[in-house]
């Protein structure tokens, strides 16, 4: 199934004010993570903190709730948040750790956590993980570009950034909005999106993203048992406000619709690379080619 397997998924938001006002959507990962801090369950969260340049993510390891909130927003350029693992347990000494990431990061953290070759004592500490969903992901470069160059923005100017109903949008600190199509961003998609087959974190203990509920609102999985006991206790303390999916507009047609699709577009690509250094006879029959 394109969704994944999952326990339950909701509409939600964070019930925390200070949290909503600076979130993306629904502030899902930053309130789940700060219960989870509050809570002893993690000692820290691998997590997408601010780099060098204006709107460059930088992964940090957060071990305070001013250090997640610190780290708020999404930042639509690459973030190389797996190779904090092995350091946020040895130079910080976690021994429960939380770690965000796109689809095929938390992909990562399952290898690692299956086949630790280079990661001992790294898989059974990851306490938490969290997915965001993600059609494509962008190099500094090009993201630099689709915000200066196509939206006449700079990035020093931007407040923050947005994608949904088909374009890219750019809000600058005095409230204007500036937007571009997405099917002009295709160009600047960084190579290896094209063969990623998982549009929403399939692998993660719980995935989030805005797809499918309504402005202000994140649409959450529940997927693993860790995940499931985890956001039962984070209910149970507030954290929290849901709608069923089923209530919510546009809901889960359109979380499918876009899976769907990115299945359906990045698969010619796997098929593609497939044929890589093979060549065809007269039958059709595959050969070898060693040319």
């Amino acid at each position: 199934m394109v969704l994944g397997n999952y326990k339950q998924c909701v509409s939600a938001r964070a019930t925390d004010r200070s949290i909503l006002a600076r979130a993306q959507d629904g502030g899902i990962v930053t309130q789940l993570f700060a219960f989870a801090l509050d809570e002893g369950i993690i000692d820290g969260a691998i997590v997408a903190g601010q780099g060098e340049q204006p709107w460059q993510p930088e992964p940090i390891v957060a071990t305070t709730k001013q250090e997640l909130f610190a780290a708020q927003g999404t930042r639509y350029n690459i973030c190389p948040n797996m190779a904090l693992l092995k350091e946020a347990t040895r130079s910080y000494g976690l021994d429960k750790v939380g770690v965000v990431g796109t689809p095929c990061q938390m992909q990562a953290v399952r290898k690692a956590q299956l086949y630790p070759v280079g990661m001992r004592y790294v898989g059974d500490k990851i306490a938490l993980a969290v997915g965001i969903f993600c059609m494509e992901n962008f190099p500094y470069q090009g993201f630099e570009a689709m915000t200066e160059d196509f939206c006449n923005v700079k990035l020093e100017s931007a407040a923050k950034m947005d994608i949904g109903k088909g374009k890219y949008s750019v809000y600058t600190e005095r409230g204007a909005v500036s937007q571009m199509p997405l099917k002009h961003t295709l160009k600047f998609v960084q190579p290896g999106c094209h063969v990623c087959l998982d549009y929403v974190a399939n692998l993660a203990d719980v995935s989030t993203g805005s797809v499918g509920s309504p402005d202000g609102w994140s649409t959450v999985f529940v997927r693993t048992k860790n995940g499931d006991d985890i956001w039962a206790k984070a209910m149970a303390a507030g954290c929290f406000e849901t709608k069923p999916i089923e209530e919510v507009k546009p809901g889960l047609e359109l979380v499918t619709k876009l899976a769907t699709d990115k299945i359906t577009k990045n698969q010619k690509h796997v098929d593609e690379r497939a044929t890589f250094g093979v060549r065809a006879d007269g039958s059709g029959k595959a050969l070898r080619s060693y040319l």
